[in-house]
C-alpha cells in the first residue's frame, strides 16, 4: 500500500477537479496526513464578512482525501461516508488552513480528524471528523 507523492496528489486533484488550483492549495502531504489552504476571496464569504461553512467543509473533506491518497494511491475511488464538523468561531476573511490526520485506516473505512484555522492565527475555527469508505 504505497501512497502518492505531494506532486502526484496535486496533479490528481488538478486533473479531476479543474478549479482546484483557484480554490485550494496543497501545502504538504505525508503518510497519514495532509495540509491544505482555502484561498479566500469574495466568493467564499457569507454576509457578515466571514468564511462560509460550506467552503470550510470543502476544505476539510479535500484535505482528508489528500491524506488518504498520500497513504494509499489505490484509494482513489474512496468516497466520503460520514462528515461531522463543529464550527468553533467565525473564520476571518483570510485564507483558511486545514491539517488532517488519519486516525484509523482499515481495509474498508478510513477515519480522520481535521483542524481548521485562519491563516496567521492560532485558535481553531472548526474541527471535523470525516470517514471515507474504500470502493
Amino acid at each position: 500500500m504505497a501512497g502518492m507523492s505531494h506532486e502526484n496528489v496535486e496533479a490528481w486533484f488538478e486533473t479531476h477537479f479543474p478549479d482546484f488550483g483557484s480554490r485550494l492549495a496543497l501545502e504538504s502531504v505525508a503518510t497519514g496526513q495532509a495540509s491544505m489552504r482555502l484561498r479566500v476571496g469574495g466568493g467564499q464569504l457569507r454576509p457578515g464578512g466571514v468564511v462560509s461553512g460550506p467552503n470550510m467543509m470543502l476544505l476539510a473533506d479535500a484535505t482528508v482525501y489528500a491524506a488518504l491518497l498520500a497513504t494509499d494511491e489505490d484509494a482513489r475511488s474512496a468516497v466520503t461516508t460520514s462528515f461531522n464538523i463543529v464550527f468553533l468561531r467565525p473564520a476571518a476573511p483570510k485564507d483558511v488552513l486545514a491539517d488532517a490526520e488519519l486516525l484509523s485506516a482499515g481495509r474498508r473505512l478510513v477515519v480522520a480528524e481535521v483542524r481548521l484555522r485562519s491563516a496567521g492565527e492560532e485558535g481553531l475555527v472548526a474541527q471535523a471528523t470525516v470517514t471515507y469508505v474504500r470502493q
